[in-house]
């Protein structure tokens, strides 16, 4: 066994320390912005957490012990737990240096084409899966998102830009949490609940779970930081 418990607990600390490192870079730092990220954080997280915590007592996913410490928050890891804070650090902190950094975004003038394209097409496939849990219910939560984000009129072409770029990042850290590399998965899914599509060692549907994950924290962040700066939200 020895430090193999840490496997999960570590993949959490290399995906955030960089962008955590790097919030404090003085000319455009990011942990000025934590008054707005923080809540809006944890509110996602408790979300997401209700969610994974009923999918895991139904056993749609679960968690292989040999790589976790074992501690435990009712029927969810430590880990999972921190996950939930470190993978959105670090996306909205990409989303948050992509928006100083690109001054034209290539998706500007076709985002909301994508937004309507991309919620039809995730409403289409909840709707055709129907019963395939994880399939099902993330395809719809997340097409119906989408929706209601074009009816917002928000721009969404920055969370596209950063979440293109976290992509090679999302297959590393996600490929070793389900089975990249290892003996056997940190994470595991039952695939009668999915579609059984794999991209490496990693669920299809993990890719939009991950998406919408980003979303909502990137809108609730911007919608609390409008708010508090009484600044009107026109674009994400």
């Amino acid at each position: 066994m020895g430090n193999e418990i840490y496997t999960y607990l570590l993949i959490n600390v290399a995906c955030i320390i960089v962008p955590f490192v790097a919030s404090f870079y003085p000319k455009h730092a990011f942990y000025k912005e934590w008054l707005f990220f923080v809540p809006a954080n944890l509110t996602i997280a408790f979300l997401f957490l209700v969610w994974d915590y009923y999918f895991t007592h139904m056993g749609i996913w679960g968690f292989n012990p040999r790589y976790l410490t074992k501690i435990y928050l009712l029927n969810l890891p430590l880990e999972e737990v921190l996950f939930f804070i470190a993978i959105p650090y670090a996306c909205v902190f990409t989303y948050f240096a992509m928006k100083y950094l690109i001054i034209r975004n290539p998706f500007t003038r076709f985002q909301g084409s994508v937004t309507i394209a991309l919620a039809l097409l995730f409403i289409f496939v909840g709707v055709g899966f129907w019963g395939k849990w994880y399939t099902s219910t993330t395809a719809l939560i997340t097409g119906f998102y989408l929706l209601v984000t074009f009816y917002r009129k928000l721009d969404l072409s920055y969370v596209y830009l950063s979440y293109l770029i976290i992509m090679p990042f999302f297959f590393i850290s996600n490929g070793i949490l389900t089975g990249t590399l290892l003996d056997e998965p940190i994470v595991w899914y039952n695939n009668a609940e999915n579609l059984g599509i794999r991209m490496g060692t990693i669920p299809i549907e993990d890719s939009v779970y991950g998406f919408l994950l980003i979303l909502m924290n990137i809108d609730l962040y911007e919608w609390l930081r409008a708010k508090t700066l009484r600044i009107p939200v026109k674009a994400l």
